[in-house]
């Protein structure tokens, strides 16, 4: 068990995170409840991102899939789906797609305009694919992926998001969820046919109505937003979600560690928790150069 002062408890038994606190010494200090700061921005950032990932407690492989890829500023967490190891075939089609796309597109030659326009392609053409691999493979039938995608482009990103697959944003030891889950549930709760409570513990709640690869008709949602110092990007799995609290969350992202702590702490709450499903964290923060 780890406690700070006015914090939140987070448990683990795994001697790794303590070594890795241990190694963080002082810094590892909470900033929540500290004053945002009132200079003015800079409008350009470093940027210092990770991630991770693990098959968690009850799975026997991991159908998650992540990339960090720094030279060109775009970062993807995609959850496969579909058993017999055909989950993992969708959540890498996805992955390989995006780095095809953006691999045959300059950077130098993306606009805000045509970063959305890049990122809609990303998962059309995964969707055509994966439906594409569907066909040839009928043992694969009905497999598909959730996804994130975050374009990093000056002094804002864009996500494109679908399914229940998450992007939050910590914003002066504040969390927000950005993107709103394609799920069964969340369609009642918005609908005030059930509350948020009920939804947490609803027996369909694991029923997704947007996912890549099925249906003939993709929609993505595409979210934007402006970038400050000390910001921070959390592209997770439902994986995480499930198990860890948006308020131990929260907790977590504040401290004033590495993401690659961060990360690791998160990975091992969630399955402190229970680990129901495979987990996938990653991080983008931003600083001031």
């Amino acid at each position: 068990m780890i406690e700070h002062p006015n914090s939140i408890i987070i448990f683990t038994d795994n001697y790794r995170v303590f070594n890795l606190i241990r190694q963080c010494g002082a810094k590892c200090r909470s900033t929540a409840g500290t004053e945002p700061p009132t200079r003015s921005m800079k409008p350009r950032f470093q940027i210092t991102a990770c991630c991770e990932s693990d098959k968690g407690l009850a799975r026997s492989h991991n159908e998650d899939t992540c990339l960090v890829n720094d030279a060109d500023r775009y970062f993807l967490v995609a959850d496969g789906m579909g058993g017999a190891a055909a989950g993992e075939v969708a959540s890498a089609l996805f992955r390989d797609t995006v780095v095809e796309l953006f691999s045959a597109t300059p950077r130098h030659c993306l606009t805000g305009e045509s970063v959305d326009e890049l990122i809609g392609e990303c998962f059309q053409t995964a969707h055509a694919r994966i439906q594409a691999h569907a066909d040839e493979h009928p043992a694969h039938k009905g497999l598909g992926c959730t996804a994130e995608l975050l374009v990093c482009q000056g002094d804002r990103i864009a996500i494109g998001h679908v399914g229940d697959s998450r992007t939050y944003r910590l914003r002066h030891s504040r969390l927000e969820q950005l993107t709103t889950d394609h799920s069964f549930v969340q369609e009642q709760a918005d609908l005030g046919i059930i509350t948020a409570e009920q939804a947490e513990n609803h027996r369909l709640k694991n029923l997704i109505l947007r996912v890549v690869g099925s249906g003939e008709k993709l929609d993505v949602d595409m979210i934007g937003s402006d970038v400050v110092a000390g910001d921070i990007f959390l592209l997770c799995s439902d994986g995480l979600t499930a198990m860890v609290s948006p308020a131990q969350i929260e907790e977590i992202l504040s401290y004033e560690m590495d993401p690659e702590i961060k990360a690791t702490l998160l990975i091992d709450q969630a399955n402190f928790n229970g680990g129901s499903d495979n987990i996938t964290v990653l991080l983008v923060q931003f600083t001031s150069p």
